[in-house]
C-alpha cells in the first residue's frame, strides 16, 4: 500500500494548524522538511517547530533532516514514537550513529540520497534500516521538476530489495505531480511526499484524494 504525506513546506504556514486539522482524516501522515542553509541553500524548521506540529497531530510525522549535522536535531525532539527521521547519507555525521540514536529514541531511521549518489553506497546500511528516502530533485527547494534519471534508481532499489528479501520501505520526494505518482509508485516507491501536489490552489482535500485515487 502507498501512503501519501503532504509536505508542510508547500503549505500556508500562517495558517498551518488549521490547514493540519484540515488534512489530517485524510492523510497518512504529514513530512517535514528541515533545512540548515548550510547542506542545502534554504532555512526552514527547527526542532521546536517540528515539536509543535508533533503536539498537534495524531498522525505519524516523517521528519527530513537536510542538515549537515542531523544529531544535533534529533537529540532536541520530542515527537511520537514510530516517527519517521530520514537523514542524509551525505551528511557530515556518522550514519551508523545516527541509525542508533534514531533507533534508541523508538523512531524509524530512514537513509536519504541525493540524486547524484549512487544506490551502491547503501548497500552496507540496508541491514540496519527499514526505510529509504530516494530523491527525485536536488534537496533545498519545493516546485522542482522531477529529475527522470532519479526513476531508474527508484527502480534499481526496488530490484535489489526484492532480490535480497529485505524489509524495506521505499520513499520518494520532490517533483511528485498527478501525471507520475502512480508511476512512481510502480516503480517501488510506497511513501510518497508530495508538496505542490497536494498544497496548490487551496484545495488542498480534493488534491489529495484525487492523489489518492491515481495510486
Amino acid at each position: 500500500m502507498a501512503r501519501i504525506f503532504p509536505s508542510l513546506i508547500a503549505a500556508d504556514l500562517l495558517n498551518l494548524e488549521d490547514e493540519i486539522k484540515k488534512l489530517e482524516p485524510h492523510c497518512d501522515g504529514f513530512h517535514l522538511d528541515v533545512m540548515d542553509n548550510h547542506f542545502v541553500p534554504n532555512l526552514t524548521f527547527g526542532p521546536a517547530f517540528i515539536n509543535a506540529i508533533g503536539s498537534i497531530t495524531h498522525k505519524p510525522l516523517w521528519a527530513h533532516l537536510m542538515v549537515s549535522n542531523p544529531n544535533s536535531i534529533i537529540e532536541r525532539l520530542t515527537i511520537a514514537p514510530k516517527s519517521i527521521i530520514s537523514v542524509h547519507y551525505e551528511s557530515d555525521d556518522d550514519i551508523a550513529q545516527l541509525i542508533t540514536l534514531i533507533k534508541s529514541k523508538s523512531w524509524i531511521p530512514s537513509i536519504a540520497i541525493k540524486p547524484a549518489t549512487p544506490i551502491t553506497d547503501l548497500v552496507p546500511l540496508l541491514q540496519h534500516v527499514s526505510h529509504i528516502l530516494v530523491m527525485l530533485v536536488e534537496p533545498g527547494f519545493s516546485g522542482q521538476p522531477l529529475l527522470s534519471e532519479t526513476i531508474e534508481k527508484v527502480i534499481a532499489l526496488h530490484t535489489y530489495i526484492h532480490t535480497q528479501q529485505l524489509n524495506i520501505t521505499i520513499s520518494v520526494d520532490g517533483g511528485i505531480t498527478q501525471k507520475n505518482i502512480a508511476h512512481l509508485h510502480t516503480c517501488g516507491a510506497q511513501d510518497i511526499a508530495a508538496a505542490t501536489a497536494v498544497f496548490e490552489n487551496n484545495n488542498v482535500i480534493n488534491n489529495l484524494q484525487h492523489l489518492k485515487k491515481l495510486l
